[in-house]
């Protein structure tokens, strides 16, 4: 099944969800000793392995981390080949000086704000399908 590749469809079909819960983002040389469950995302980069899980999986682990995030998932299902979608929603973030960190995966992108933004972020994102 296609995504939408179509940038004001999907700004006005965004549906911001929120998920429960916190998340943290933490690079280790090794995840071998995290159980794959805990894990939400994983990313190789030369200097470790990023991984996101819950901060009360990271807590059970004793691993350090200095950013804990709100999850938003943006249910339209968008297209990995659509333009504009990302940009539209970071610039709108940042106009209200909230930074966001986006994962994209293959039915959904996933915003993650600090937790303080929550409300904030929710309620940007939500104003997409007014317009």
């Amino acid at each position: 099944m296609a995504g939408e590749t179509d940038l004001s469809v999907l700004l006005k079909t965004l549906k911001p969800k929120l998920n429960e819960g916190s998340y943290v983002f933490i690079s280790l040389k090794d995840i071998n000793h995290i159980p794959r469950a805990n894990i939400l995302f994983e990313f190789k980069e030369e200097e470790g392995t990023t991984i996101i899980l819950k901060q009360e999986k990271a807590d059970v682990h004793q691993l350090n981390y200095d950013f804990v995030a709100s999850w938003i998932t943006l249910t339209v299902h968008s297209s990995l080949n659509a333009v504009g979608l990302t940009a539209a929603v970071a610039n709108a973030l940042t106009k209200h000086n909230i930074s966001s960190n986006v994962v994209a995966a293959f039915y959904h992108d996933h915003i993650f704000v600090a937790t303080k933004d929550t409300a904030k972020s929710m309620q940007v994102l939500q104003e997409f399908s007014k317009k």
